[in-house]
């Protein structure tokens, strides 16, 4: 590209959030440009292929229930490979099981009758699952906003069952292990928990950025270049200028805060995943594992291979374990992580092999109070606006909301009539 090229809509990302505004964009029949400085499209959601093991960069999933998917996606061609709709927590010697009633109300005796936490701190919890999955998000979202923890304390649950369950499985959602994420956050975690199913393609998390990007006309994707700066009207690469009536800067929060030095930085959070293979699984099901005698070491883990098979190579099994942030991975820490394994899953760790260590420094980014209706303004003035999960929720669903919705700022701004919302 050596000659300055001239388009309606300049996007600068090809995460989901790129890939969701140019959906936008495509379909309202604009003339749009997207520009990538990876070798690939889908930013933090990417799958490595190594020796027959589908190892995505940090164990993530993909909630049915999330709103916009339907819009970009058809969930049946993901091939998705379901997770338990619940949790296993190691307590002690025991492993209890807790189901989600709503979508397996055949579960609900048993949940009722675990051993943990009280019969009613299990019936609070029920009620506000319920709340926030029966309730209209927007009276969920003028809810007078607090911090997770407030807000579970203010629901009427003991410290018991916050500590030996919620805050590892909310740290290991929100990558928060203080869980000063806002409650708004998560009254909408807990409505897509509620709803949904939690899977994985069955060819990796790689699929669904394919399958976003898969209707657009390929050679309006510049993959491998990359951005040097945004001034209103023009974005300069290492390939040469692009000049647009309007510009989406739909990078990661940092990249986004350096080519848009108005726009504030975010904090993000790391998370960790440990993938290890062996021979026979741990267990033979394909359900979360949270650690209930709070050591705060491992958030989670879960036997990949027990959803979806073809994670792992013929006859070995992939299991996955999530560590709230980032530090240099040594010996030291992965012993620590297999003692953890072993004590969780009542199994030895020993001859499980080291398949590979996935550290993610802006895992998410930081939603701390206040975050209102979780909708950031996405137009910054003279024809530059902003896209991604910092501009909404910090989930799958906040980056292709975030750049559904830039676009639809785009499309205003130009007077052009906006596809379906």
């Amino acid at each position: 590209m050596s000659q300055p090229v001239q388009v309606d809509v300049a996007i600068i990302g090809g995460g989901l959030a790129g890939l969701a505004a140019a959906r936008r964009l495509d379909r309202a029949g604009v003339e749009w440009l997207l520009v990538e400085a990876a070798d690939r499209l889908g930013g933090r959601v990417a799958t490595d292929v190594v020796e027959g093991w589908r190892l995505d960069r940090g164990f993530q999933v993909i909630n049915t229930a999330y709103p916009r998917l339907p819009a970009l996606v058809d969930l049946d061609a993901l091939d998705l490979r379901y997770f338990t709709p619940g949790v296993l927590v190691r307590r002690g010697g025991t492993l209890h099981r807790l189901e989600n009633p709503l979508r397996d109300p055949l579960a609900a005796p048993q949940t009722l009758a675990s051993g943990i936490g009280s019969l009613a701190d299990r019936l609070k919890f029920a009620a506000l699952a319920t709340r926030c999955a029966t309730a209209d998000p927007r009276k969920l979202l003028d809810a007078p906003e607090t911090t997770t923890e407030e807000a579970l304390r203010r629901a009427g649950l003991s410290y018991r069952i916050i500590e030996e369950v919620l805050r590892p499985f909310l740290s290991g959602v929100l990558a928060d292990r203080a869980l000063d994420t806002s409650s708004h956050v998560l009254a909408m975690v807990l409505r897509s928990f509620a709803r949904g199913r939690l899977g994985v393609p069955a060819a990796g998390m790689a699929a669904l950025p394919a399958a976003v990007a898969g209707p657009l006309p390929y050679p309006q994707l510049l993959i491998g270049a990359r951005t040097l700066s945004v001034s209103p009207g023009q974005v300069v690469t290492d390939g040469g200028e692009i000049h647009a009536r309007a510009i989406i800067v739909a990078t990661d929060p940092a990249t986004a805060a350096t080519l848009l030095p108005t726009l504030p930085r975010p904090r993000m959070h790391g998370l960790t995943t440990y993938y290890f293979g062996t021979g026979e699984p741990p267990i033979s099901e394909p359900t979360l594992l949270i650690d209930g005698d709070r050591r705060e070491i491992i958030a989670n883990t879960v036997v990949v291979s027990n959803a979806a098979p073809e994670y792992a190579p013929a006859g070995r099994s992939l299991i996955a374990a999530s560590v709230v942030g980032v530090s240099a991975p040594s010996g030291a820490s992965e012993a620590v992580v297999r003692t953890e394994l072993a004590r969780m899953y009542g199994a030895p760790t020993d001859e499980w092999d080291l398949i590979s260590i996935a550290s993610v420094p802006e895992a998410l980014p930081a939603a701390p109070v206040p975050q209102g209706r979780l909708r950031k303004p996405v137009e910054l003035g003279d024809g530059l606006f902003v896209a991604g999960d910092h501009r909404d929720s910090p989930s799958i669903q906040g980056a292709l909301s975030g750049g559904w919705r830039a676009a639809g700022a785009v499309l205003a701004m130009l007077g052009t009539a906006s596809a379906a919302v």
